[in-house]
């Protein structure tokens, strides 16, 4: 196995296969308290897809431990750079506003999504309660069946436990603030 080099991040999902398996979680376990398939876990564990904030937030649940700890060691190499992004998805970035938020009910991110598109038709559920603000763009976001059309400038507030997905309906990059609370 190569060993990291110097001021090279640590892949997340690397970060939570080492997590699940230190804790004896079978992939099978790991689906059935997040709700993704195993496929889809094996994909992130491999680095081939990389989980948005509210995947994290259930497979951080999943694995009894704060979100934090797949973001600290980004969120320190992100302080070093001025305004950057860390990307996370194809189409779409973010950044967290609470660094050492961890063991924290109240989490606080920017995030940007490319125009046109979504999440890769994953819905998001977690147990609490979320949070948007449209700084630029257009986005739809759909909670359970209801869809919102938010433009800059409106907000939405609403039960992070029912699924959930967000999507720019626009043809410019839309930016948001999304602040999630986890009970």
């Amino acid at each position: 196995m190569a060993a990291k080099k110097k001021g090279e991040l640590e892949p997340i999902g690397k970060k939570i296969k080492k997590v699940r398996t230190q804790k004896k979680i079978t992939l099978d376990g790991m689906a059935n308290e997040t709700g993704f398939s195993i496929d889809y876990l094996k994909q992130i564990e491999a680095g081939k897809k990389i989980p948005p904030v509210g995947a994290l937030l259930q497979i951080a649940r999943a694995l009894e431990i704060d979100t934090g700890f797949f973001l600290r060691e980004q969120e320190t190499a992100l302080q070093t750079r001025v305004r950057a992004y860390s990307k996370r998805t194809d189409n779409y970035a973010y950044t967290t506003l609470t660094p050492g938020a961890e063991n924290k009910h109240l989490k606080a991110f920017k995030v940007t999504v490319e125009p046109k598109k979504d999440h890769e038709g994953v819905g998001y559920q977690h147990e609490g309660e979320e949070f948007v603000y449209v700084l630029q763009g257009r986005m739809e976001i759909t909670v359970g069946e209801h869809v919102n059309l938010l433009d800059e400038g409106d907000s939405l507030h609403f039960n992070s436990g029912i699924r959930h997905r967000m999507r720019n309906v626009s043809d410019e990059t839309a930016e948001m603030l999304v602040v999630v609370y986890g009970p």
